[in-house]
C-alpha cells in the first residue's frame, strides 16, 4: 500500500486535507436551492463510502510496504473493526448537526465554532493517546484558535444584533457538533497499526479503517438522517420520494461534496503515521480558515455588517494561521 515516508510529505497532506474539510461544503450551496440539506446528505454519504472504497482498492493495494486492503479486511479483529465504525457514527452525528448548523447560521459562523471547538478537543484527546510533538507548541496554538473562536462568535452576535435575528439555534447546534466531532478520530486511529509500515496482527491499515469507518457513516445515516427527515431542525419534513425527485445536479453536487471530504479524511490518515495523530488532525483542521474565506468572500455572508465586525474576522483569520503553524512546528 502507498505510505508516506516523510514529515514534509505529511505536512503537505494535512493542508490538502484543510483545503478539503474546509470546501466541501460549498458543494450544497451549489446545488438546487429548493434542495434540502437532509435530502444532500444522502449524496454526501454515497460519496464518501465510493471515495474509500475507490481509494483501498488502489493506493491500498499497491506497493510492498504495509498490508494489502482485501488481506488486511479479512485477517482484522472484531473489536478494531468496531472501532473504525464507531468513529463513523460519532462523525456522522456531528456533521449532520453540523450542516444544519452550515444552513442556520453561515459558513463563516458554523465552521469556526463547530470545528474550532472539534479542533480543541481533538489535540487534546488524540495526543494523550499518542503523545507526539512538543506540547507547548501544539497547546500554544491551540489557545490561539480558542481566542479565535470567541472573535468569530462574537462577531456572529454583533451581525445578528443588527438583523434582529436570534442565533441561538444555529450556534447551539455548532457547538454540540465540535463536542462530538472531536472524539471521532481517535477511535479510527486506535484501530489501525502505528507503523504503516511493519502491519500487526488484528489491527487495520489506514486504508481499511476509512473503509469502515466511511460503512459506520453509512449504518448511522440510516437511523439519524431518517429521523431528521421527518422531524427537521428547520422546515417541513421530507421524504425518500422527495430525495429521488431531485435533479442529476443537485445529487451529483452531493457525491462531489463526499469524496472531496473522504480525500481530506483518507489523507490526514495517511499523514498520521509520520506527524502523529494529534498533529494531523490538528493541522487538517484548519479547515476552518478556508471555510471561512469561502463564507466572508465569496457567499458574502457578513455583507453589512456593523462597525468592528470585519476587525474580528480579520484578527480571527490572523490568529488561526499563527495557531497552525505552532501545531506544525510541535513536530
Amino acid at each position: 500500500m502507498f505510505i508516506i515516508e516523510t514529515y514534509t510529505l505529511a505536512v503537505i497532506f494535512c493542508v490538502i486535507t484543510m483545503f478539503a474539510w474546509g470546501s466541501w461544503a460549498n458543494t450544497q450551496k451549489l446545488a438546487s436551492k429548493n434542495w434540502r440539506f437532509e435530502l444532500f446528505y444522502w449524496d454526501y454519504v454515497i460519496g464518501i463510502v465510493l471515495f474509500a472504497l475507490f481509494f483501498a482498492l488502489t493506493a491500498g493495494s499497491m506497493g510492498e510496504g504495509g498490508r494489502p486492503f482485501m488481506g488486511d479486511l479479512a485477517q482484522a479483529s472484531n473489536d478494531n473493526m468496531w472501532s473504525a465504525v464507531l468513529g463513523g457514527i460519532l462523525f456522522n452525528a456531528a456533521n449532520i448537526l453540523l450542516v444544519a448548523a452550515i444552513t442556520l447560521a453561515g459558513m463563516s459562523v458554523a465552521f469556526p465554532v463547530g470545528i474550532g471547538l472539534a479542533l480543541v478537543i481533538g489535540v487534546i484527546v488524540n495526543y494523550i493517546d499518542a503523545p507526539v510533538g512538543n506540547s507547548s507548541l501544539l497547546f500554544g496554538g491551540v489557545a490561539l484558535i480558542v481566542v479565535a473562536i470567541l472573535l468569530n462568535a462574537n462577531a456572529y452576535r454583533k451581525l445578528s444584533a443588527q438583523q434582529q435575528k436570534v442565533p441561538t439555534k444555529g450556534l447551539i447546534l455548532a457547538v454540540v457538533a465540535g463536542l462530538l466531532m472531536g472524539l471521532f478520530y481517535k477511535y479510527v486511529a486506535n484501530s489501525m497499526f502505528p507503523d504503516f509500515q511493519n502491519p500487526i496482527d488484528g489491527k487495520l491499515s489506514p486504508y481499511t479503517a476509512v473503509f469502515l469507518f466511511a460503512l459506520g457513516i453509512l449504518a448511522s445515516n440510516f437511523v439519524f438522517n431518517t429521523v431528521l427527515m421527518r422531524k427537521p431542525f428547520e422546515g417541513e419534513a421530507v421524504s425518500f420520494k422527495d430525495y429521488f425527485s431531485g435533479t442529476g445536479k443537485s445529487h451529483l453536487m452531493g457525491i462531489l461534496g463526499g469524496v472531496i471530504w473522504c480525500v481530506g479524511m483518507s489523507f490526514s490518515i495517511l499523514a498520521s503515521d509520520k506527524a502523529g495523530p494529534a498533529i494531523s488532525y490538528g493541522l487538517g483542521q484548519g479547515a476552518t480558515v478556508v471555510a471561512a474565506l469561502w463564507g466572508i468572500y465569496v457567499w458574502k455572508e457578513f455583507k453589512g455588517a456593523p462597525k468592528g465586525v470585519s476587525g474580528m474576522l480579520n484578527g480571527m483569520l490572523l490568529l488561526y494561521i499563527v495557531g497552525l503553524g505552532l501545531v506544525i512546528a510541535a513536530r
